[in-house]
């Protein structure tokens, strides 16, 4: 008989360790592991913990097996694991009802139980009675099912159990926006049942998806029908808002040791270096004790103070656990392995030795890790004292099996029976390895030939949709269509993945079902929902964005491919039929090489099939889909690509004599707006509108006639003899709404210049009497009579309002409802660049944009809170991820009739979603995005900028089009200056507003300005008292800059901006004081004692308070003046406190009574320049620094409202620089 070697006598040793603490507690007939021996709930996450390390000494047996015995070993280790993960799989799978039920709802009551019966597989609590909801759990399982396939077990056994695998992918893939318990299933720290945001469980679900991805769950023995498949924009969202958190955990935990798990074994989830180094770092100094890892700061569980007869905790007496959190052993074996994986041998010798000291030896030598250690009650008082001084005592479970199993599969690797790389056969350790140069590869599509004559004109060769055959191209709702069939069973009832719309990343891989190949559209170029697609310049800004999207986030084998189409539909043309400058420009980048500091390589579609990524859409091939699901595959795949129906002439109409009568609706259109700037503003300029409304009323007297042949001399191509494009309209009637493809000239002037006279002139007049003296009959007739695009407008909006959008009237003998009208001046108005009327209609049609409950995701989740509407009646704060529809709704609603605006802010969210991925900087120390003040704002600036009234500058707002619209919100989120001037379109003699940023070397005195010389067109748009030429000598007689700090104060409060570290700083001033009142608003010493400096839900905290001060320049005050507080707390020395409430809205008023005192303004003066609540407007423009800054004034306030020391003097000792 032949000796055990040393290797072999080892590995018999954790064997025996291993039995008498893990796995002769195993249940024989579910596989599962109870709590205790006394209480029989088997935790997800524990068990899948537990039984990590028996596949670690199985894969050890395996791999130095000496004899048959080993080998046998290892199979019996081996199936101990499939046992139990299988035990686990089959108690998940009786819920299976539940899992359906999550997918499409969310919501805490409808997920996956955290634990089961571990004699029975059943439930063993309530739906409401535990926190079931615990992403990282599921995630952990799907994971490690992952790794030990990789390794050669065989855990899934049929296809109706891939299918519910596939499922649960589905389930975790939502995990970056559905808050949940969490790792110690509490949420939020206060564990009241409230559910949070959890970087661990992001963390955890991102790994989990990552690593299952193309997974064949039968191993080598699989075939198309099992395996795994995972669209990759989950993963990426996952990732992105991860970042965007780390390290902190939750808003309640501002650090969480179990975030060890996210960036280190067993997840890996971060390649992010120093993310990766920072989160350490930070768990190591906030959390590491003597006896091992706090959970999180104020943790109550089983310390002295808590309260044993009550699961939850006040919010004041969290602070009494501070300093005396239980510390746990296992979290030193997390770093073990850490420092093993990392090649770190300090910090494993650091660790191993601190994991011995603190481990329990049995009665028979067997090392035991317990789960925690705690201060004795009658020591409490000297660890607050002095932390970490006193000796703890082991409580809770002994051994600690998730903690145990930690220890061995160090040991493992420390004696050298495995490898790192053995237990991660999936190499997820490798993920922040140093990734190559990615390649964008771009595929320029004509939609016909004679797009692709136009193209070629410029010597831009590509290929039409029909020349790419035998690939086919589809628009990315078509891949939604087709992923809807995934994990689809009917035997589980379960429907498959819920029809979210497909991201970037998936449309940019090829995919293959039999013998064909398939491409797809992104989604951000189909125009089906939204007008966005309809701006060129916005859709070619939106591609550069993608293609630096592609190469940052591309992970996949092979490269990514983009395809742009050049559709026909007269949005990628002019009116003279050819290419706009910036799509040429555009392609003329791509031809180069690089665009928006990215490598592309352009070319044809078939070129790239080799060097593409290229997916199996193996799931399509399942027999158990039907023949009805068969059927519709087939109508997919050999339908022709939808066209677009097309609503407009593409002949020439002979056009009446135009009737100057005035309707009783005119202007109706412009009286359903709410944006408002400044009053003040438009106080001052009440003479200019006067001025303008004359000149106007002048010229609509005088009455505009237009050559049908020529307009302003300039020839106009006869479109049906030019070019017939292949759109084809639908069975209803062909058009409705008369006019010729170009409107009128005043109907289409410019968004520079003012609206049409007759909406001007009824602008306000009289509206609500003739409104309700309308002959509907007439209107009628007169939207037969009328080819002018705003009195259609004018005439459909009130018809839609008030007989609905199914009301029936006949338009040149033709019959068709309101509804059908409105889309036709939707697609009427959005060919001719008329954006405030696109915007306008798009309301009335309550279109939603397509990306609208993913934009508002990405901001939230990245922890800004929203709020649409204007303060204070009609503003709505959304806090969490919202369904599409109930988030449109709350828009709407926020919106009242002004419909515009409704279409304005779901454009800005995408906007801000949008910069918030490309560039988060721009977000620093906001915490709620207002959308409804930076529409306000932006209208104030356009007002003022252009020496308007506050009605012109709602017009010109709206009538930007989305690409300026982005562009100025960039501006104003990034306080730089830019200029407004006008450029010529394409369209006749038109001309539109541009946003652009000033040079470095321009001179410029104001934060936006007008162009030194603007065109003549503009000209007109600007009062006649005003004279453009003039602009330079104003530029000069402003060189003070007279004005600018109360902007910047009104645009920071706007942005509810504040300085980096606000918010742990008023924690430290809350800390020595009773209190702070804001306007009325108490800010009470306990949120000291309920919250950390650092925690998220304090600062939220604040900002509330905050937000209550309608007026932003008087709230940047206020930050200003809390600054001031701030800074003399971290100068004092620790010598003051104030045993009162602190009034700050005072302080800001005794600094403006102080200012006004010094300046000597005249009391005429002060009250004529008298400002938000009070405050001087000089005060408010007022530089913060310098002797006679506001912070001087602020300082001299404080000092005569607070008790501070002063000297024999009467001077204060001031250390405030």
């Amino acid at each position: 008989m032949r000796n055990r070697s040393n290797s072999g006598v080892r590995l018999d040793y954790y064997q025996r360790l291993l039995n008498k603490t893990i796995l002769k507690f195993q249940n024989p007939v579910t596989g599962l592991l109870p709590s205790s021996e006394e209480n029989s709930h088997a935790w997800v996450r524990d068990n899948v913990y537990a039984i990590l390390s028996v596949w670690a000494l199985a894969l050890a047996y395996r791999k130095t097996a000496d004899l048959d015995e080993d080998r046998a070993k290892a199979y019996e280790l081996e199936q101990s694991v499939v046992k139990l993960m299988r035990g686990l799989l089959r108690c998940m799978m009786s819920q299976v009802d539940k899992l359906e039920k999550f997918k499409h709802t969310q919501h805490v009551n409808d997920c996956l139980h955290a634990k089961y019966c571990s004699k029975t597989g059943k439930t063993v609590v309530g739906d409401q009675a535990w926190g079931h909801l615990q992403i990282d759990a599921t995630s952990l399982f799907i994971l490690s099912l992952a790794q030990m396939t990789a390794s050669g077990l065989q855990i899934i056994f049929t296809l109706d159990e891939v299918s519910f695998v596939q499922n649960l992918i589905f389930y975790i893939e939502t995990a970056y926006r559905t808050p949940d318990y969490g790792i110690w299933e509490r949420g939020d720290k206060t564990n009241h049942g409230l559910p949070e945001l959890n970087s661990s469980s992001i963390g955890m679900a991102k790994a989990a998806l990552e690593a299952i991805n193309e997974l064949d769950l039968f191993g080598a023995r699989g075939g198309p029908l099992s395996v795994v498949h995972v669209l990759p924009d989950e993963a990426q969202q996952c990732q992105a808002i991860l970042l965007s958190m780390l390290p902190r955990e939750s808003n309640s935990k501002e650090i969480d040791a179990a975030l060890l798990t996210v960036i280190s074994f067993p997840a890996f989830a971060v390649d992010d270096l120093e993310k990766v180094e920072e989160t350490r770092e930070t768990i190591v100094s906030k959390l590491e004790g003597k006896y091992g890892f706090c959970r999180f700061l104020r943790d109550g569980y089983k310390t002295a103070r808590e309260d044993p007869n009550r699961l939850h905790y006040e919010p004041w007496e969290l602070q009494v656990f501070e300093r005396i959190e239980c510390q746990w052993p296992m979290f030193f074996a997390f770093f073990v392995l850490d420092g093993l994986f990392n090649g770190k041998e300090e910090q494993v010798k650091k660790y191993s030795e601190k994991l011995e000291s603190v481990m329990l030896k049995t009665d028979e030598g067997i090392n035991m890790i317990p789960e925690l250690y705690t201060v004795q009650k009658e020591k409490v008082e000297q660890e607050y004292r002095n932390p970490n001084s006193q000796k703890r005592d082991p409580i809770g479970k002994l051994p600690h099996r998730w903690g145990q199993s930690l220890y061995i599969m160090s040991k493992l690797v420390q004696e050298g029976f495995l490898s790192p790389g053995e237990l991660d056969p999936l190499n997820r350790r490798l993920v922040s390895e140093p990734k190559p140069d990615i390649v964008v590869q771009v595929v320029i599509l004509a939609e016909d030939d004679y797009i692709q004559g136009k193209l070629l004109e410029h010597d831009i060769k590509v290929q039409t949709m029909e020349e790419v055959r035998p690939l086919q191209v589809f628009p990315a709702r078509v891949l939604t269509q087709i992923y809807s069939l995934l994990g689809k069973n009917k035997k589980l009832g379960l429907t498959g993945r819920p029809k979210n719309e497909i991201g970037l990343l998936a449309t940019s891989k090829l995919y293959t079902f039999h013998d064909q190949i398939l491409a797809f559209i992104p989604q951000m170029a189909d125009e089906h929902q939204f007008y966005l697609p309809k701006d060129t310049h916005l859709k070619l800004d939106m591609f550069a964005n993608d293609v630096g999207s592609l190469s940052s986030y591309w992970s996949s084998l092979g490269r990514p491919l983009l395809i742009f189409p050049v559709s026909s539909n007269l949005n990628s043309l002019d009116v003279g039929h050819n290419p706009p400058g910036a799509l040429i420009g555009t392609i003329r980048k791509l031809q180069s090489g690089y665009i928006a500091g990215t490598r592309v390589h352009l070319g044809n579609l078939a070129d790239f099939v080799t060097t593409s990524c290229i997916t199996k859409l193996s799931f399509l091939r399942d027999p158990s889909h039907g023949e009805e699901v068969k059927n519709m595959i087939g109508d997919i795949f050999n339908r022709a690509p939808e066209a677009r129906p097309r609503l407009l002439s593409s002949t020439r109409i002979k056009m009446r004599p135009r009737s100057h009568s005035k309707s009783s609706v005119h202007g109706i259109v412009r009286r359903s707006r709410s944006i408002q700037v400044d009053p003040a503003q438009a106080k001052e300029r009440s003479s200019a509108q006067s001025s303008l409304q004359e000149s106007l009323s002048r010229k609509f007297e005088r009455g505009v006639t237009v050559d049908h042949e020529q307009e302003n001399g300039i020839p106009i191509p006869p479109r049906s003899q030019d070019v017939e494009f292949p759109i084809q309209r639908p069975s209803s009637p062909s058009l409705h709404l008369k006019g010729s493809l170009h409107p009128l000239t005043y109907s289409h002037q410019s968004p520079c210049s003012s609206s049409s006279p007759q909406l001007f002139h009824f602008f306000h007049q009289g509206a609500t009497k003739q409104e309700n003296a309308i002959n509907v009959n007439e209107l009628v007739e007169q939207l037969n009579n009328s080819e002018v695009l705003h009195e259609q407008a004018d005439i459909i909006h009130y018809l839609y309002l008030h007989k609905g959008p199914d009301w029936e009237i006949t338009i040149d003998g033709k019959k068709c409802c309101i509804k059908e009208l409105l889309v036709e001046l939707y697609e009427k108005a959005g060919h001719w660049k008329h954006w405030g009327l696109v915007r306008h209609t798009a309301g009335l049609l309550k279109k939603r944009v397509e990306e609208l409950a993913l934009a508002a995701t990405d901001l939230l989740v990245r922890q800004k809170q929203l709020s649409v509407g204007l303060p204070p009646d009609r503003e709505r704060v959304i806090m969490r991820p919202l369904p599409p529809d109930d988030l449109a709704r709350i828009i709407f609603d926020a919106c009242g009739e002004d419909l515009s605006t409704a279409s304005l802010t779901q454009e800005l969210l995408i906007y801000l979603a949008m910069f918030i991925r490309t560039e988060p900087k721009l977000f620093n120390e906001m915490l709620r995005l207002r959308v409804g003040l930076i529409i306000q704002v932006m209208a104030s600036e356009l007002a003022r900028t252009l020496k308007c009234s506050g009605d012109e500058a709602s017009d010109h707002l709206l009538n930007l089009s989305p690409f300026e619209m982005k562009t100025l919100l960039h501006h104003i989120l990034s306080g730089k200056e830019f200029i407004i001037s006008t450029e010529h379109t394409n369209v006749e003699d038109e001309c539109r507003l541009s946003v652009s940023t000033k040079k470095v070397g321009e001179e410029a005195t104001e934060f936006a300005k007008l162009s030194r010389k603007p065109h003549a067109k503009m000209q007109k748009s600007i009062p006649r008292h005003i004279d453009p030429t003039d602009l330079e000598k104003e530029d000069d007689q402003e060189s003070d800059r007279q004005g600018q700090w109360l902007r910047r104060r009104r645009l920071d409060g706007a942005l509810n901006r504040v300085p980096v570290g606000f918010y742990p700083r008023v924690w430290k001033v809350l800390k020595m004081c009773h209190g702070l009142v804001i306007e009325g608003q108490h800010l009470p010493h306990s949120l000291t004692r309920e919250m950390t400096p650092g925690e998220f839900k304090f600062a939220l905290h604040v900002e509330m308070v905050l937000n209550k001060i309608p007026q932003p320049e008087y709230r940047q005050l206020m930050v200003e003046a809390l600054m001031v507080l701030t800074l003399m707390t971290e100068n004092d020395n620790n010598k003051l406190s104030f045993p009162t409430l602190i009034h700050v809205d005072k302080i800001v008023q005794a600094a403006n009574a102080i200012y006004l005192k010094d300046q000597e303004i005249p009391s005429d003066v002060v009250e004529h320049a008298k400002g938000a609540a009070g405050i001087c407007l000089h005060f408010y423009d007022t530089a913060p620094s310098g002797r006679f800054g506001t912070m001087s004034y602020l300082c001299r306030a404080l000092a005569t409202i607070l008790p501070i020391p002063v000297d024999k003097d009467a001077n204060v000792d001031c250390a405030i620089s």
